[in-house]
């Protein structure tokens, strides 16, 4: 569980937050592996136990102070008996992990007997694949699955079903594949005339990938997209023989979730759908009218980014919270070129605890590569994560793919979330008086996090759980994962500048610009980011005495708008600077597509810090040879790539990879770089660490086209994106910023 706050020392009050002028909050990492400095918890059992706070329900830590007969709080001081067995297991420390770290990872109780639990812990997987589509996208999709097999666990269950204007579930637990179709009726209101369940029972339809996966693979063979003859009978024919659509995802959506549901808490604990998607539903229940993104200069004067943030129907919000009733997360995989409104799309799987994934086109798509890896690696699933803080301050918005509990305050609810999974809260003053300036208030954050993991049977064995003939079966865990963080207090505004942390900083502002985008527009986004800036600076400047009223010299010529005095606060212009010229908050003008600044909304929403920051400002390195790095790190300037004279350079903008050969490299250095190389070493660890498949590109500079690489040296550029200008893009930027804070200040 990585904790990072944006200022390592709090303020002391609310003036001191104010008057700084920096955001106050914190990024968590609830399930990452290791905390922020790469230790990991202690591990240990009986969670049940862990005594409580009796005033604020905070969990017992290793800053509580422990008496003979009791311990008081870390968070409000309340004084808490200890019960027999608790002070009988206190008093030998080392046999209890809540007494050896403030980081721990217990196990709780199991709330079933072991046959239903076995049961229950069987992975279910369920794919939906869009057959209104092109034969490319049925074989990429096929690819995907394959690779997905490869990565399923052993004892997990399988179920493959098709939507187009009908919906076809497959049986292939038989010696052929069977297909059973169901039409979707075409009307808006519509839904299935015949419960899945009667189609096929469940538990022929999801199939135990153990023992057939070639008949999954052969099932996956057979898929071809249906034909506009299929359409036009299975569908009616439209207004003069005109086509109508065919594409009825919203209805297999809900069809799908609720047949599993039917089964959740019996056969299994979770179910994942993975919903490949070619186009716009069209069709049937959920469908979406694409005409908006042609229509929307035409929308009265309306702003037309806005017109397209928002959704268009509550259809797929109402349906995420179907698929949370039923246990069901769905992933959507959208391959597409045309408008297929993700903003309406986006709610059913980050609010399932699924992910979205978009790619324009099926010939260098990484989907395979990406459900690959995303099965691959651990989730943590029925999670729920509670912030507690000590009693001067308490926190304010809370940001992230959760849904808040609708009873309890600072509950949030998480279906599914792996080691990467990022939220993000700010904090507020309970009242005006603060921290006390003793040092008497020690500021203190507890996060639980409470989760369910599928522990395969090897790992069982291992730790000797279970030496019958059921090690055959996976089983449920319940866990509790806590982290008590305590933080110093600055005593002045100079202590709370030098312990900023600008990349947690950065995570803040973008979770607050994509909510004002949502809200008000992308125009708003940008007003209120540069606003945040100005008054940063005005304040900075306010701080450090830097302006000098009466000594002769313009006060314009005074300012520090480059932090000069505060290395802490000197990436901070560079980094809003990025995220204006970011498509996430570039114009609709500017070529940027609706659905590609969602997709950017929901995976910026969800990156740990520094993973952001390489996705707004890329990372440059120079090599003199494949084999020597030359420079760890350029700005991302045309003026830095001349004055290096480094041979190589090597771009990471978190998804895409970028080695760049500049013109005047000697002829001799090998291109590629060879596969053994320090440089390709540092590719494949990239990689390898990253929650997304980064797309690795190779350019020979004065021989390929190099404006993919171009396009990432913003600082020439204007930040208004009106082209190159006379003046230099990020310094004309500092310019403006200039002349903005002289009218705050006045």
């Amino acid at each position: 569980m990585a904790v990072r706050a944006t200022v390592s020392r709090f303020p002391i009050d609310t003036d001191a937050r104010e008057v700084s002028g920096l955001l106050w909050g914190v990024t968590v990492a609830p399930f990452a592996a290791v905390d922020e400095n790469g230790q990991s918890p202690v591990y240990g059992s009986s969670g049940d136990l862990l005594p409580r706070c009796e005033n604020c329900w905070a969990y017992f830590n290793t800053y509580c102070e422990l008496e003979q007969w009791s311990w008081s709080c870390s968070l409000c001081g309340n004084l808490n008996g200890l019960s027999s067995d608790a002070i009988e297991r206190y008093s030998r420390p080392q046999s209890c992990a809540e007494m050896m770290s403030s980081f721990i990872d217990l196990e709780l109780p199991p709330q079933e007997s072991s046959d239903d639990a076995a049961l229950q812990a069987c992975p279910v997987y369920v794919a939906a694949v869009d057959l209104s589509s092109s034969e490319e996208f049925l074989e990429l999709t096929k690819s995907a699955l394959l690779a997905a097999m490869e990565a399923l666990a052993p004892g997990s269950l399988f179920g493959l079903a098709t939507f187009s204007h009908k919906l076809g579930l497959y049986d292939v637990q038989g010696p052929i594949p069977v297909v059973k179709n169901v039409f979707v009726p075409p009307d808006a209101e519509g839904s299935l005339s015949i419960e899945l369940e009667d189609v096929m029972p469940l538990l022929q339809f999801l199939a135990p990938v153990d023992t057939c996966k070639d008949r999954i693979a052969s099932a996956l063979e057979s898929l071809r997209p249906t034909t506009s003859w299929e359409r036009t009978t299975g569908s009616g024919q439209g207004m003069e023989g005109v086509l109508l659509g065919g594409r009825g995802f919203g209805v297999a959506m809900e069809a799908l979730c609720n047949y599993l549901g039917s089964e959740y808490g019996n056969t299994f604990a979770l179910a994942r759908i993975f919903a490949f998607l070619s186009g716009p539903p069209d069709y049937g229940a959920g469908q979406l009218d694409t005409r908006r993104y042609g229509e929307q200069y035409a929308s009265k004067g309306e702003d037309a980014d806005r017109a397209l943030l928002p959704e268009q129907t509550p259809f797929y919000k109402d349906l995420a919270a179907v698929a949370v009733q039923a246990g069901v997360c769905v992933d959507i995989f959208a391959v597409t070129n045309e408008y297929t409104d993700l903003a309406s799309l986006k709610f059913l799987s980050i609010e399932s605890g699924g992910s979205l994934f978009f790619y324009t086109s099926t010939e260098d798509s990484t989907l395979p590569q990406d459900i690959y890896r995303m099965l691959s690696r651990p989730y943590a699933f029925g999670c729920v994560l509670r912030l507690r803080t000590s009693t001067e301050f308490k926190p304010g918005n809370s940001y992230g793919h959760f849904f808040p509990d609708p009873e309890y305050e600072n509950v949030q609810h998480v279906i599914c979330c792996d080691s990467y999974a990022t939220y993000a809260y700010d904090f507020v003053f309970e009242n005006n008086i603060g921290f006390s300036r003793s040092k008497a208030d020690v500021p203190t954050l507890q996060i639980a996090f409470q989760y369910s993991v599928v522990v395969p049977p090897q790992e069982l064995s291992n730790s000797g759980e279970i030496s019958t003939s059921r090690t055959k079966h996976h089983s449920l865990q319940r866990r509790l994962r806590i982290r008590t963080v305590q933080f110093g207090v600055a005593q002045n505004i100079n202590e709370l500048y030098d312990s900023c942390d600008p990349e947690v900083v950065l995570s803040l502002l973008v979770h607050k610009v994509i909510l004002a985008s949502l809200e008000e527009g992308v125009r708003e986004g940008r007003l209120l980011l540069q606003e945040w800036l100005v008054i940063l600076t005005a304040q900075y400047n306010d701080t450090y005495k830097l302006i000098q009223y009466g000594n002769g010299s313009s006060i314009r010529s005074q300012l520090d708008v480059a932090f000069s005095q505060c290395p802490q606060l000197q990436p901070l212009p560079r980094l809003i600077f990025a995220l204006l010229r970011n498509p996430l908050l570039r114009f609709h003008e500017e070529g940027v597509h609706p659905d590609y600044r969602i997709y950017l909304q929901c995976l910026f929403s969800a990156l740990e810090p520094s993973s952001l920051h390489r996705a707004v400002y890329p990372v440059l390195t120079s090599y003199a040879t494949p084999d020597k790095q030359a420079y760890p790190r350029h700005s991302l300037s045309r003026a830095a790539l001349l004055t290096s004279g480094s041979p190589i350079f090597f771009l990471d903008a978190f998804t895409i990879l970028i080695v760049f050969y500049s013109s005047t490299a000697d002829p001799t250095l090998p291109f590629p770089p060879p596969h053994d190389c320090l440089l390709r070493n540092t590719i494949n660890k990239l990689k390898k660490e990253r929650c997304i498949t980064p797309k690795l590109i190779f350019i020979r500079g004065g021989q390929d086209d190099a404006s993919i690489f171009e396009n990432f040296l913003i600082e020439e550029q204007d930040v208004d994106g009106s082209g190159l200008t006379s003046v230099m893009g990020f310094v004309s930027f500092l310019e403006d910023i200039t002349q903005k804070v002289l009218e705050f200040i006045k």
